[in-house]
């Protein structure tokens, strides 16, 4: 899984949230305005994907399979 991928899904547990605005995935990109290109692609490859899930006005939540994804995530972090 490459890096914007593993931050996006990561943001769901920074921010402790069900679901996240894009402003807040973009988060992930940090300032750069490459990055956050980067993230925007893959917001929409993750929809495409089955991990996340549009509800509407800019707000996306982790499907089932993107929460294992997520928890998957962070126990490869705490390993490391």
């Amino acid at each position: 899984m490459d890096e914007t991928t593993l931050h996006v899904l990561g943001m769901f547990e920074r921010y402790g949230k069900e679901t996240l605005d894009l402003h807040e995935l973009f988060e992930a990109g940090g300032n750069d305005p490459e990055a956050r290109t980067a993230v925007f692609d893959t917001v929409e490859r993750l929809v495409k994907e089955g991990l996340l899930e549009e509800r509407g006005n800019d707000f996306y939540a982790l499907t089932e399979t993107g929460q294992a994804a997520a928890r998957a995530n962070v126990q490869l972090r705490k390993e490391d």
